[in-house]
Parts: structure tokens; C-alpha cells; sequence
């Protein structure tokens, strides 16, 4: 396993456990050159789960583009990784879950930004930015000013 730190191909296993659900199995591994430890997952291998994006090409299902979107939207922001993870994790249960082994992106687009919007606003009004395609300024505003009135109308039942 190559170092994400130096580069350097050797390491060491330093410590191995299975998932929760028993689907992976994470390893902990030090690099015998620079002596930092990284993570690692080893999942089984079979036929791919798809996705259908919005022009109707089918695609495999890849959890490393939805934690890099979420990532890119959560950028410093006060969301811990863990709360990343059990997104990612629940959208690819929900691809897994499939019948027919594919699911919408729209609908994959929506439960994230579901969980974001219960998770940190900002994070989510930049995943919706991107997602939901923008195309200026006022429909950005129109969100921002749909998320205010929920806020207002939450505070003013608690009141």
C-alpha cells in the first residue's frame, strides 16, 4: 500500500478490524520509511452498482466522488468526519439496496442534501449550489431566503 504521506510502498498492519456491517475490514498501517500511520479498507469485489446521472448515462457508483462533494461543501466548516462518513454510508446502503443494482442521482442528490441541510446549513447551500445547477444569482438567493423562513418558522414553535 502506497504512503499517502511519502510515497513509499511498504508498510506495516498495525492493527485490523471488520465493519459494523461485516461488509469491510479497516486497516491501520504505518510506513516503514516515514513512520506515519494512515487507514485503509478492503471491501469485496463484485459486479458494481450503478448510478444513472441526469442525461440517463449509467455510471458505477463511486462513495470516493460523494465523499469528495461532501467534502468540497463541508470545507471549513465545524462538521466532524464521522458525521461525512455515516452519509456516505447510507447513500451507498441505499445504492446496495437496489433491486435492480442502480439508483437515480437524483435521488442519491437529494438524500444528501437532506442529511446536510440538517447537518450545517452552509454546507448545504453550497452542495445545493452545485447540485441543483444554479444558473444565477437570484435562484441562489431564493434558497438562502427559503432556509430563512424555515429557521424563522422553527424558532417562532419553539417560542
Amino acid at each position: 500500500m502506497k504512503c499517502p504521506f511519502c510515497g513509499f510502498i511498504e508498510d506495516k498492519v498495525v492493527d485490523s478490524r471488520e465493519s459494523r456491517e461485516g461488509d469491510s475490514i479497516r486497516r491501520r498501517r504505518e510506513c516503514l520509511r516515514c513512520e506515519r500511520r494512515f487507514t485503509s479498507y478492503e471491501r469485496i469485489d463484485e459486479i458494481p452498482y450503478m448510478v444513472i446521472k441526469k442525461d440517463g448515462r449509467r455510471e458505477p457508483f463511486d462513495r470516493n466522488k460523494v465523499m469528495a462533494g461532501l467534502l468540497r461543501a463541508c470545507e471549513k466548516r465545524p462538521v466532524p468526519s464521522s458525521k461525512l462518513d455515516s452519509i456516505v454510508n447510507s447513500i451507498e446502503k441505499y445504492v446496495q439496496e437496489s433491486p435492480e443494482r442502480e439508483r437515480p442521482t437524483s435521488k442519491v442528490g437529494e438524500m444528501i442534501m437532506r442529511r446536510l441541510k440538517e447537518l450545517d446549513k452552509v454546507a448545504y447551500v453550497r452542495f445545493a449550489s452545485v447540485y441543483l445547477e444554479f444558473e444565477d444569482v437570484s435562484e441562489f438567493m431564493n434558497e438562502l431566503k427559503h432556509l430563512v423562513r424555515q429557521r424563522n418558522s422553527a424558532a417562532a414553535r419553539k417560542a
